[in-house]
């Protein structure tokens, strides 16, 4: 396994897998907003960075602004490789990218030795997707919301990029699944190393929903890992994490 990922808080990654440069679900600067405005939920960075440079491909799990920001995605070459959910891919596509590769749940985009699965991902209203990505160097699973495809069959994945706790808002009940899904990846995938992600970073939430989401879990509860070989780590932003 050769692989390396950088941190940028949210959902926010860059991936470098063998000579492929990732970047997974960007927000890098201005402010997170979701219809029909501020006072619903708005989310505001306390660092700011510029679009990392000589990006192969762009990933997107999803069409909500803190998957498919586009304030950032504005600032990224409109000729990169884009690979998309439905939703996002309608995203990009309105802000002038030309090479979009939207896949469904169970498609796979291919270049070279690299192999990018969709599955089934969450539903924000609509399905999206989660990633399976696998090359030479190593393989890795990322899903930000814990939703698991139940028609992936087990196998070994080197790096899992999920979740580890969960959130819900009243009636709506969980929308992250972090804690919930845990031992269903562990046994599936029997990962080396799981990175947490989705809930990390210097971010400073306002609005409604803000004050009516509750957390189940902690991401310093290690129970669920007493069992296995797997590391769990709690990535700090910005810091570029090398496996293999």
């Amino acid at each position: 396994m050769r692989i390396k990922a950088t941190y940028y808080g949210a959902n926010g990654w860059l991936i470098e897998l063998d000579q492929a440069r990732i970047l997974i679900d960007p927000w890098l600067n201005g402010d997170l907003t979701f219809p029909p405005g501020d006072w619903l939920i708005k989310g505001t960075l306390s660092k700011e960075i510029e679009v990392p440079i000589d990006i192969d491909f762009l990933l997107l799990t999803q069409g909500q602004p803190d998957h498919a920001h586009p304030p950032t995605l504005k600032k990224v070459d409109k000729n990169i490789t884009v690979i998309a959910s439905k939703a996002a891919g309608k995203v990009v596509s309105e802000l002038g990218f030309t090479n979009i590769h939207t896949l469904k749940p169970g498609e796979i985009y291919k270049n070279n030795d690299l192999n990018i699965q969709a599955t089934t991902g969450a539903s924000v209203p609509n399905i999206e997707n989660g990633y399976i990505i696998d090359s030479g160097m190593g393989s890795i699973y990322i899903e930000p919301h814990g939703f698991l495809d139940k028609k992936i069959k087990p196998r070994n994945i080197d790096l899992l990029i999920t979740p580890v706790i969960d959130f819900s808002l009243p009636i709506a009940g969980k929308f992250i699944k972090g804690k919930t899904v845990l031992p269903k990846l562990l046994k599936l995938f029997n990962p080396k190393t799981i990175l947490a992600s989705t809930t990390g970073g210097d971010i400073t939430f306002t609005g409604i929903i803000n004050k009516l989401i509750k957390v189940h879990g902690s991401v310093d509860d290690i129970s669920l890992f007493k069992d296995t070989s797997t590391s769990l780590i709690i990535p700090e932003p910005f810091r570029k994490y090398n496996f293999g």
